[in-house]
């Protein structure tokens, strides 16, 4: 059998391609450390598929122009890094309010503040609780190898077109800027929703608006009620995880993006030496898998989430298990990558008679 081909790439060079290929035909960004290989990889290819790349003045100005883009119908998309994403708050809530697909790539980095340049994992209660103003959710994606870069950004689009909604791509630096082989799958456009609502001249038909400004009687309402019955549907249909050798598990590590990477290392690593321990990893951070946490927790089984922040999904993965089952929480914030080894080593010490009962918390 022939073997697939694969490209060699960087993690931010393999999600612009993906977006090429999906038809993002619209770039707005403004560079910052450790996302600019997305701009300036595209700075390169956008024209040559007759599209449009802006290197806007600011962060705020580029999510703005990306507004602009979704409203005229075009497949739309703006990256940057965790304090560029701060100032895109504002136009992200006003997409999730206009009800307009758009995709938004976070490569997260240490904070909070100007922080650092190294991978971090800090904004995931930026990404899932909405991040800006009002009742508002982004679908975010949490990819933890290139493939899934490539093939996550792909569905990315699908799904902002599908639900009108603006999705998030949640990476990091390590899978930003990692090189490794992938297979770049290729690209089949699914049924879709004709885009009925564009703003793209009237041309003999009735005019249509885009707003998320609502001061009519009870419209305010009912557009939130619209959102949230979107986001109930999201929960049914739309939820993402893997599983690892869970089904035997005593303990399972909950982890994402590459923080699961990291833990599957030192999961598989313990399972050779015979210890019943296993890997939930959450995929779509919204929705978040919680109906599966659930059913897996009960008497006899722990959980220990393992985040590069200070403790933030750990509480989502709380909510979820809901009492059932102890939640531990490992966690190394400020833009530190912990190590399989490390992370082997406080997984180890739950198991010891002194540490059974302790919560790892953080290094020391």
């Amino acid at each position: 059998m022939a073997k697939k081909n694969t490209l060699l790439m960087k993690g931010n060079e393999a999600l612009a391609e993906a977006a090429i290929q999906a038809g993002c035909r619209f770039y707005a960004g403004y560079p910052v450390t450790p996302q600019n290989e997305i701009p300036e990889y595209l700075s390169r290819r956008m024209p040559e598929m007759n599209g449009i790349f802006i290197q806007a003045e600011s962060e705020i100005a580029a999510i703005n122009m990306v507004y602009g883009a979704a409203a005229a119908g075009a497949r739309a998309m703006t990256s940057s890094s965790s304090l560029g994403i701060s100032l895109k708050q504002e136009a992200i809530s006003f997409l999730a309010g206009a009800e307009l697909p758009a995709v938004i790539v976070n490569i997260q980095r240490g904070g909070p503040g100007l922080g650092n340049i190294t991978a971090s994992q800090a904004d995931y209660f930026q990404a899932v609780k909405g991040g800006g103003h009002g009742d508002y959710h982004c679908m975010v994606f949490s990819p933890f190898n290139l493939q899934e870069m490539w093939d996550l950004t792909q569905r990315a689009f699908d799904k902002a077109d599908q639900y009108r909604t603006p999705v998030m791509i949640l990476g990091d630096g390590v899978v930003g800027q990692m090189m490794e082989p992938f297979y770049p799958t290729q690209y089949k456009a699914p049924k879709l929703p004709k885009k009925d609502w564009i703003v793209d001249g009237a041309k003999g038909r009735a005019p249509r608006v885009i707003r998320s400004l609502c001061m009519g009687q009870g419209e305010l309402e009912q557009r939130n009620l619209t959102l949230q019955k979107k986001y109930g549907l999201m929960k049914k249909k739309e939820v993402l995880f893997n599983e690892y050798d869970t089904s035997d598990a005593k303990l399972i590590v909950v982890a994402f993006g590459i923080a699961a990477r990291i833990a599957l290392s030192a999961v598989r690593e313990l399972r050779q030496e015979g210890i019943r321990i296993g890997l939930f990893r959450p995929v779509t951070l919204f929705p978040f898998p919680e109906k599966e946490l659930a059913e897996l927790a009960g008497e006899g089984r722990r959980f220990m989430v393992a985040e590069m922040n200070a403790g933030q999904m750990v509480e989502d993965v709380r909510l979820a298990v809901n009492g059932k089952s102890e939640v531990l929480f490992y966690g190394r914030p400020g833009g530190v990558v912990f190590s399989p080894e490390e992370l082997y080593r406080k997984i180890r010490a739950v198991y010891d008679k002194k540490g059974s009962e302790r919560d790892p918390g953080f290094p020391g």
